[in-house]
């Protein structure tokens, strides 16, 4: 499935992506911000790409400009939610190369999933958080219009021993189709 928006190619992660995975994954900024360690090798990240990223509705955003993935974004429905939702409610998770930061391209690959989730696969939720300190994903859901619907604290994240604080928020099939 490859979905595109007009600066993006959203399609699925591929092994030879690993190169490029590893030179934003590696990155301190990227990986902690939204709870994953950072990548360690190109064979780190060739692995993620075989057992994480090649989860259904998981997406390589893809530049059209250069053909190369610069993030990550996906939807997991129901129970592969983090948050434990019904079928008909979805999560979307979605990262970023700290160059490509401040360009819109995330909320653009948003608005896209946001679209796929209502209009296609029937959701009438979709649900995002962010961990305290992450303003970049926090102004992200603000412009894709999530609204602040809980905290939870003690969340355990990937990386080893740490709990943080994650701010939940969501978005209704309706509130999105009376935004539109």
């Amino acid at each position: 499935m490859e979905l595109q928006t007009q600066r993006l190619l959203l399609r699925p992660w591929q092994e030879d992506d690993a190169d490029e995975l590893y030179k934003y994954a590696k990155d301190l900024q990227v990986g902690p911000a939204a709870g994953w360690p950072v990548h360690t090798s190109v064979e780190n990240s060739r692995e993620i790409i075989r057992t994480v990223l090649s989860a259904v509705e998981t997406y390589a955003v893809v530049l059209k400009q250069t053909c190369k993935p610069v993030g990550s974004i996906g939807l997991m429905i129901g129970r592969q939610s983090n948050i434990g939702l019904p079928d008909n409610e979805c999560e979307v998770g979605y990262w970023i190369g700290v160059p490509y930061w401040g360009q819109g391209l995330i909320p653009e690959a948003v608005r896209e999933l946001q679209h796929r989730a209502f209009e296609v696969l029937g959701m009438q939720k979709m649900w995002a958080g962010y961990f305290d300190g992450n303003e970049k994903s926090k102004r992200v859901q603000e412009k894709c219009g999530f609204k602040y619907m809980f905290t939870k604290c003690n969340v355990s994240s990937q990386l080893v021993g740490e709990l943080r604080t994650e701010h939940i928020t969501c978005l209704t099939k309706m509130e999105w189709l009376t935004s539109k």
